[in-house]
């Protein structure tokens, strides 16, 4: 379905993640806002990881409505609010996601719109 690209040339992922996914011709494309590890009823877990696992399962949610799920995510952009919370989100990811993955960036952020948060991805997902 998706072309996954690994230069032979340049240096092997850090982790499970692609350098870059080409997307054929003819599919749609889904764009999703980044995604706060927030529950429906307003609740926000202290970890880390399970604030991935809600921004996770947000993601997902919007991809159904669209026909889609997460095997259809080409590119992950995700941030967090300390190396510390790197490897929480990378379990997450890591569990969620096989070989081939999506093409990722993990950036380390100053904070988010409430300081709870610890969390934020946004994918664009194709099908």
């Amino acid at each position: 379905m998706f072309g996954f690209l690994a230069p032979k040339t340049i240096k092997p992922p850090f982790a499970r993640y692609s350098h870059g996914v080409e997307v054929p011709p003819g599919k749609r494309l889904v764009f999703c806002s980044g995604q706060l590890g927030i529950g429906p009823d307003d609740s926000v877990p202290d970890d880390a990881g399970a604030q991935a696992e809600l921004c996770f399962s947000n993601i997902g949610a919007i991809l159904g409505e669209a026909g889609m799920d997460l095997k259809n995510i080409v590119r992950i952009n995700a941030y967090v609010t300390d190396r510390a919370y790197l490897r929480a989100y990378m379990d997450v990811r890591d569990r969620l996601f096989s070989d081939p993955a999506p093409a990722s960036t993990l950036m380390i952020v100053s904070g988010f719109a409430r300081p709870e948060f610890k969390v934020e991805i946004e994918v664009i997902a194709a099908g």
